[in-house]
């Protein structure tokens, strides 16, 4: 408890002037083993054990448990991120108003080097860099086209115009703040889509941040989340029949023993892998 306590009210930098900041966490990984025992007795299992059992949870999809454990962090993002953010409906968040505030002269401005060309395969995302001339010109633009933006939100408010009204002004580029509250299960959801390659690169920096204090908080189930989520992946049924002609049941038993899996483990594998029936 004594590194939760540290971790409490400490921010991970993200982007040029972003950050996320964790506010309060509401259990850890003893909360989840309670709960999926239904009890809370301590000290009636070794840490070992305690590993084993999320460890069992986690690649079987016993989600409930992890339900019980929250976090709620404080974030600094761009609009572009935040909207993206926002497509996660699972979480209790609460956003700056730009209704009752006059927001902050801050914006996202990527360097040069930051800057992606669109790719030409995937209509949705960016790839690679742009042409060093180019990359200044677009840099200059985006920060020229932002301060006469803010400039016109200024002169919007100045005349009178309602702050709901001139917000309209404003690019997604603006940074604004949330708090955001998420059970471990969500939470861990988010970061297997955000932090997935495919995910844009900023919000991508803010899955990581976010990650930083997830595998603090709970080092037990981020590394059944690790083992078994992110590093690892889900095959369809005709993959599987493609596959399965291949394998020698001998051989792959072997392997998973040499690659230090449990007996449980093995034979877990092997039943995805060789069904029975």
């Amino acid at each position: 408890m004594e590194t939760l306590a540290h971790l409490l009210g400490s921010s991970q930098p993200v982007l040029d002037k972003g950050f996320v900041r964790l506010i309060d966490v509401m259990g850890d990984d003893t909360r989840i083993v309670q709960a999926a025992r239904v009890s809370y007795g301590e000290g009636t299992k070794t840490v070992r054990e305690d590993a084993a059992l999320i460890d069992y949870l986690m690649r079987h999809r016993h989600t409930s448990p992890f339900e019980m454990v929250e976090f709620t962090f404080h974030i600094k993002a761009p609009i572009l991120v935040i909207r993206q953010w926002f497509r996660h409906r699972t979480a209790s968040v609460n956003e700056i108003s730009a209704r009752y505030s006059v927001m902050k002269d801050e914006f996202f401005l990527p360097s040069p080097a930051e800057l992606r060309a669109q790719s030409n395969k995937n209509k949705q995302v960016g790839e690679g860099g742009l042409p060093e001339e180019a990359a200044h010109q677009a840099h200059t633009r985006i920060a020229e086209s932002q301060q006469r933006a803010y400039q016109e939100y200024q002169a919007l408010l100045e005349l009178g115009v309602a702050r709901e009204l001139a917000r309209e002004v404003l690019p997604v580029g603006l940074y604004s703040e949330f708090y955001w509250k998420q059970n471990l299960h969500n939470l861990l959801h988010f970061l297997r889509l955000r932090l997935d390659w495919h995910a844009q690169a900023e919000i991508r920096a803010y899955a990581e941040a976010v990650a930083h204090f997830v595998r603090q908080a709970v080092p037990l189930a981020w590394t059944s989340f690790e083992e078994h989520v992110l590093g690892g992946t889900q095959l369809s049924r005709s993959e599987l029949e493609a596959l399965r002609p291949l394998l020698d049941q001998d051989k792959v038993r072997l392997a998973l023993k040499n690659a230090g899996l449990s007996t449980s483990r093995i034979q877990e594998a092997l039943d995805k892998l060789f069904p029975q029936g």
